[in-house]
């Protein structure tokens, strides 16, 4: 089984086992999740679309840690005006562990 979700505005390919790193969810590790903006489902040749989401579908998942990304350097420069401005950004994440897709046939 297969799903497309979505998280922080960003899509995610999801399957059962699968580890993810999603844009930062207000939960602490180990606890369990659900996820309810399910985009797709595709369990064999059956496809499920949403509209956008399934209101049935939705996706349970485990918080197994919290982080931050790699930095990003942000440097702006104008040339013959002395401007420079040096600026970096660590993004936070959670990482999920893709426990159960519960599907609209389900």
């Amino acid at each position: 089984m297969f799903a497309i979700f979505e998280s922080g505005g960003l899509q995610f390919n999801a399957e059962v086992g699968a580890v993810l790193k999603v844009p930062y969810l207000p939960a602490k590790p180990g606890e369990m999740i659900s996820i309810d903006k399910v985009l797709l489902v595709k369990n064999g040749e059956n496809a499920r679309v949403g509209t956008p989401y399934l209101s049935s579908a939705r996706i349970e998942a485990e918080v197994l840690n919290e982080g931050q990304a790699e930095k990003v350097t942000i440097y702006k420069f104008k040339k013959r005006t002395k401007y420079r401005k040096h600026r970096g950004h660590r993004q936070l994440y959670s990482e999920i562990k893709i426990k159960k897709i519960v599907s609209p046939e389900n």
